[in-house]
């Protein structure tokens, strides 16, 4: 199978975090630093070790900033119901995720849509900067779309927020791993990350990393730790982590970021960069596509979305499933974003591969596609 969905989740893991993984199914199967005996207390320092990998991954200053979620949703939910209330003002852009506007909607928060350019990003912070009120709370922004694939200027974004002391939340999902993502250097103070895509680590957790404290909880229960308390401790990272974590998934999160460093971001972001370039000038070549960006590695993660003819995007990505290969079809989970390229009623097709492609696989995928 040519395996093109990769923004979804990453469908081939190294073998590094296969073994990870196992390791810690065959031998960490406790409930790590809540019982006194060697291998509880060994897997909580592990468990340590991780965090703090992740905290010098990502610029976080402390590894007790690192907290473990049910996915990235979930993390995003904790940042949203846990700092903002209705009469609060947020600032989104044009390509958000439903993980993003749902909660929004759910507190009633009352935001503004900063308009995002596809090709020009000195547009795009201009926009960010118009919608910014002297009662703004927050800005939220992906780093990268899910459904186009355009890189939005983090930096420069966090730097608004930084001169006007606006809490900054970014939505890591399809960047982190791929690229570069510095808290610090980026003026970000949560990250919310999807450990299942570009980190190869399993499905099931997210990560989210604070760099200012979080005011209310989403759910409680038990943490290990103040026992005799009613009260969640109001302290990361066991605010977030009620319950017992998901030790294979975590120890899945420190090989897929050994890998990746064993790599390099830049080495991964060139070749996927490659990878996409290719498919999108043979895409072009083909009159009845219809192409939505201007694809290039400067401006895009490796995410291409396009249509074929007036055919619906379902019919297309069933053909190509007929021909064993795995794409994603529809909204995306990001209805604003297709609102925006004008494909809320039709959707797209979403190609996306990885450093575990190859160009044979994209030649393949092509043929495939003008035969169709």
């Amino acid at each position: 199978m040519i395996y093109f969905d990769n923004a979804a989740t990453t469908g081939k893991k190294p073998d590094m975090v296969v073994k990870a993984v196992a390791g810690a199914l065959r031998k960490n199967c406790v409930n790590p630093g809540r019982s006194g005996y060697k291998l509880s207390l060994e897997t909580a320092e592990k468990i340590y070790e991780i965090r703090q990998k992740i905290a010098d991954f990502f610029g976080c200053e402390q590894a007790e900033n690192v907290a473990f979620t049910l996915n990235c949703t979930h993390a995003l939910n904790c940042v949203i119901k846990g700092n903002l209330k209705s009469s609060d003002h947020v600032v989104v852009s044009t390509l958000e995720h439903n993980a993003v506007m749902r909660p929004l909607a759910k507190i009633k928060a009352d935001f503004d849509f900063a308009e995002v350019s596809l090709f020009d990003d000195e547009i795009t912070v201009k926009n960010f900067a118009k919608k910014l009120r002297k009662n703004t709370k927050m800005v939220i922004c992906t780093a990268a779309s899910n459904v186009v694939g355009k890189k939005l200027p983090i930096e420069r974004i966090g730097e608004l927020c930084k001169e006007r002391n606006i809490c900054f939340v970014v939505d890591g999902a399809q960047l982190a791993g791929i690229e570069k993502i510095d808290m610090q250097k980026m003026n970000i103070d949560f990250l919310c990350v999807a450990p299942h895509k570009g980190l190869y680590a399993p499905m099931g957790i997210g990560v989210l990393l604070s760099r200012k404290p979080l005011y209310d909880t989403l759910i409680e229960g038990g943490t290990g730790s103040s026992s005799i308390s009613f009260q969640q401790p109001l302290t990361m990272p066991e605010m977030i982590e009620s319950g017992t974590v998901n030790v294979p998934a975590i120890f899945g999160i420190g090989a897929g970021i050994d890998f990746i460093n064993s790599i390099g971001t830049q080495r991964i972001a060139k070749y996927e960069g490659k990878l996409c370039t290719k498919l999108f000038r043979g895409l072009q070549k083909n009159s009845d596509i219809r192409l939505y960006t201007k694809y290039s590695p400067e401006l895009y993660a490796p995410v291409i979305p396009f249509n074929l003819r007036d055919i619906s995007s379902e019919e297309i990505a069933r053909k190509l499933n007929e021909n064993n290969v795995a794409v994603r079809a529809g909204l995306h989970c990001a209805p604003t974003a297709h609102k925006y390229i004008g494909t809320l009623g039709i959707g797209a097709v979403r190609v996306s591969p990885s450093i575990f492609n190859n160009e044979s696989e994209v030649e393949r995928f092509l043929s495939i596609i003008n035969k169709l």
